[in-house]
């Protein structure tokens, strides 16, 4: 019998895109297609070609999420392009249907264990992939809050007074800071894991942890980088601004759980770009569909080719006599590297064998 969640959260999502749709529609009610369209026109070839490398940096990167976490589970016998493919494919389906962390193990699952990959292994390299993206905005969003500690001003109004102060923006940024620190410090000096309630952090060892620290900033820098070439440079607030933005306006389109973040993402992006005139609505207007474009549809196009031609050959070259092999579901798994709700990876493994069968 399905839990009450998996019925609450599709719900949730749906009313986030309603509620997000309706303020959309007030912010942008006094604009139109065509001077949405002639801003996208007005983009340099040059920037364009520039977010377009961008969102290669940061599929690429996501790709080294997958194979960090397959080398926390010893697992070296699969090749960088079938963990490209894959990853690639998973990212591009989840970020448009929504539910990322599950509707993207669904995917890795039919992947990998065509590889001869338990459920069991599935499930921690979900959790790695999960935790090491939260990894990445908590290092990434501390660094913005604390070189810029203003960041947090442009949503005054919108948010609690204190959390608009500086000294409390440089408080929180400190804080998250400090969070990574104890991750790495944890990590090098091989600490016990970490229990607070139903949250467990569990340390992987350091060859990991320095991997994770570089993969996942780059591809949170790569996305925003997407949006920050798109932007005329006349109106560009700078790119520490911008991936500050891009930040907050991705994290609350996840948290969500609105399909792609459809509608949640556009407003608090559009609401902390500070918009003065409709010319410069227009450019970030236009900036935001390129973003939408690099990072969400043109991926999502090539991945359903990808999913048809992988379930038309199942890969029968590529994957050999090797992938089935027996006891291959018997190795030792390692410790999910993060236990909270809503990303438990024994929970994950029996949802995962629940579909299977």
């Amino acid at each position: 019998m399905k839990k009450i969640s998996e019925f609450i959260w599709p719900l949730v999502g749906l009313a986030a895109v309603v509620v997000s749709g309706y303020f959309l529609y007030q912010e942008l009610k006094t604009t139109s297609l065509s001077a949405i369209w002639a801003a996208v026109l007005a983009i340099p070839p040059h920037r364009i070609l520039l977010a377009a490398l961008s969102t290669l940096v940061a599929y690429a990167a996501l790709a080294w999420y997958d194979r960090i976490a397959l080398l926390h589970l010893g697992v070296r016998h699969i090749s960088w392009l079938f963990v490209s493919l894959c990853s690639f494919t998973t990212y591009a389906l989840s970020h448009n249907i929504g539910a990322s962390v599950f509707s993207g193990a669904l995917v890795r699952y039919r992947a990998y264990t065509a590889k001869g990959l338990s459920a069991a292994q599935v499930a921690v390299l979900v959790a790695l992939c999960s935790f090491t993206f939260f990894l990445g905005t908590i290092l990434l969003g501390g660094f913005t809050l604390v070189v810029d500690p203003t960041l947090l001003a442009r949503l005054e109004g919108r948010l609690p007074g204190f959390l608009t102060d500086p000294k409390t923006a440089l408080v929180v940024g400190i804080g998250l800071l400090a969070f990574v620190a104890l991750y790495v410090a944890g990590s090098v000096l091989r600490l016990p894991p970490l229990h607070i309630r139903a949250f467990k952090l569990e340390y992987p060892r350091p060859a990991i942890m320095a991997r994770q620290l570089v993969a996942a900033p780059l591809e949170l820098l790569g996305a925003a980088g997407i949006i920050y070439f798109a932007l005329p440079e006349a109106m560009n607030p700078g790119f520490i601004t911008v991936l500050a933005i891009f930040l907050a306006s991705f994290s609350v389109a996840l948290a969500s759980h609105a399909p792609g973040g459809l509608g949640v993402f556009e407003i608090v992006f559009i609401t902390a770009m500070h918009i003065t005139d409709d010319a410069q609505k227009d450019a970030i207007i236009a900036a935001v569909i390129i973003f939408r474009i690099f990072y969400f549809w043109i991926p999502a196009l090539v991945s359903v080719v990808v999913v048809v031609m992988f379930e038309r050959s199942r890969l029968a070259a590529v994957i050999g006599s090797a992938a089935r092999t027996p006891g291959g579901g018997a190795t030792e798994v390692p410790e999910p590297p993060v236990v909270v709700p809503g990303l438990d990876a024994h929970e994950m493994e029996h949802k995962l064998k629940e579909k299977a069968v």
